[in-house]
């Protein structure tokens, strides 16, 4: 069953900031709010604990979670390189909604998921998640919320999807001052490249940077449209009316060309259910850390997003 504390009353708070670092020592999971949405947390270097925080939220080790930290000198711990503009955003934008996807130190005793070397940092502006994670150091958070769902803005909320069995303790710090996910922000490349967009805008982050590659929108395919179907449909009508009569003459010589996909083909089917595919992979949650916050990997060469394709922490709602 789990403990949950009203952290607007000091007595609670304390109580309740105690509780949850033991639970978080103990490698137990526990809710805590954040200036972005709720996230459920656990100790960062326990690699049951962060097995199990996935396994809670319905995850897989292709979306490894982003790391709180309570300070800039914790970050600094887990970061090897900071690129060229690291320390600015940082200094400007921290704590508060910024998520800094960064090559991770190689030393670190931990195991986040598949995060291809690399993490993803926050340092979020909510005094009950400072005080925590100032006590029990950086935290492996995703959203509180089972993956797919929509991200908790309030304790309640994640209650409702996380329920009392797998959450030790609940930190209720009221409804949370945004819903809007934090940016993510990678820093493996020269330039930054926003990962996704988020509470930190791409104008505020020129500002301090200068170029700023802003969020690619790769391997996402435009809906197919009725009336494009409805064409294929009648151009596969008549290439099969074209071909039955005796008179019709054979395509370059050797066969009829492959007639245009009618609808209920396979093919037509197939550009359908891709098209939805993509759309359903956008994940319609708000991630702090979720986390769409999510320890990411780098992203790819390519100008691909991190890892398998995904942001850091996958979901859009990572804070």
């Amino acid at each position: 069953m789990s403990r949950i504390y009203d952290c607007a009353d000091e007595t609670a708070r304390k109580d309740g900031i105690a509780d949850a670092a033991s639970a978080v020592r103990r490698g137990e999971l526990v809710v805590l709010p954040t200036d972005t949405v709720y996230g459920i947390g656990t100790d960062a270097f326990s690699p049951s604990a962060v097995a199990n925080l996935l396994a809670t939220k319905g995850r897989g080790r292709d979306m490894p979670p982003p790391v709180l930290v309570g300070s800039m000198r914790a970050a600094t711990a887990l970061v090897e390189d900071l690129g060229n503009h690291g320390r600015d955003l940082m200094e400007e934008f921290w704590p508060g909604p910024l998520t800094l996807v960064c090559t991770a130190t190689p030393s670190l005793s931990w195991d986040l998921g598949d995060t291809k070397g690399t993490v993803a940092v926050r340092m979020p502006m909510d005094p009950v998640a400072l005080e925590l994670l100032k006590e029990v150091g950086p935290m492996a958070v995703s959203s509180a919320n089972k993956s797919g769902l929509p991200a908790a803005t309030r304790m309640e909320e994640a209650l409702e999807q996380l329920g009392d069995e797998d959450v030790a303790v609940y930190l209720d710090g009221g409804e949370t001052d945004s819903p809007v996910a934090s940016t993510i922000v990678d820093l493996t490349y020269a330039v930054p490249r926003v990962l996704r967009s988020g509470a930190i805008s791409i104008e505020q982050l020129r500002a301090v940077c200068g170029t700023v590659i802003g969020e690619l929108r790769q391997g996402r395919m435009k809906p197919v449209k009725e009336e494009d179907v409805a064409k294929a449909g009648e151009a596969a009508k008549a290439s099969r009316r074209a071909a039955s009569r005796p008179e019709a003459p054979a395509a370059g010589g050797t066969g009829g060309a492959d007639p245009a996909p009618a609808p209920g083909s396979g093919a037509a089917e197939g550009t359908a259910s891709e098209s939805g595919a993509a759309a359903a992979g956008a994940d319609t949650e708000a991630a702090p850390g979720e986390d769409r916050a999510t320890g990411g990997a780098a992203a790819g060469k390519d100008g691909g997003t991190p890892g398998t394709g995904r942001l850091p922490d996958g979901d859009r709602s990572e804070n």
